[in-house]
């Protein structure tokens, strides 16, 4: 059985469509739901789905703690689906080449700190951008500067607020994050 481990920070629809995806697979599941918000949606999204969580904290998550609970589960692929912390170095090290990210626009273009869910959909718009879409990227030291290993593109010439290019761009995350995660391991 192949293990996936999901970081996630917020309402959790990308985590929570993962382990739909991977429900009945015979040979891949998601073991764990790691997050840095004891209160938020995802954490309740995983215990109805069965999927136990990991809580932790700031100082767990850069300390040892979510280190030593990640080599417990032997993960293989972590997969950060709306996570909003930086990814510790240390865990990077540990897991080289197996922990993901998906991005809500086309990187390198809206990413680095501060580039998330609702502030990248409204600088795309503020830029008058036709297009945009999801990256799918290996997690490395910097924000959003890992090795891309997927890109999908959707117009947004007919949306005029950052929801309207937030539902374009679900859609996409939504068919393509499970697929991408299946293919690599």
């Amino acid at each position: 059985m192949k293990n996936i481990v999901i970081f996630a920070s917020g309402t959790g629809s990308n985590a929570e469509n993962i382990i739909h995806y991977f429900k009945n697979n015979t040979s891949k599941s998601v073991v764990a739901v790691f997050s840095n918000n004891s209160n938020a949606k995802v954490v309740q999204k995983a215990k109805k789905l069965g999927v136990p969580s990991v809580i932790f904290n700031k100082d767990e998550l850069y300390g040892d703690f979510v280190l030593s609970k990640l080599i417990e589960l032997k993960p293989d692929l972590i997969v950060l689906a709306g996570f909003l912390l930086k990814f510790p170095e240390h865990i990077i090290a540990t897991f080289p080449n197996k922990i993901v990210n998906i991005h809500p626009a086309l990187l390198p273009n809206y990413g680095g700190k501060g580039m998330y869910g609702k502030h990248v959909h409204q600088a795309v718009l503020d830029n008058k951008e036709t297009e945009t879409g999801i990256t799918i990227h290996f997690v490395n030291e910097h924000y959003d500067e890992g090795r891309i290993i997927l890109q999908e593109k959707t117009s947004i010439s007919d949306c005029r607020t950052a929801e309207e290019v937030a539902d374009k761009v679900h859609k996409l995350e939504y068919r393509f994050f499970p697929k991408t995660i299946d293919q690599l391991i």
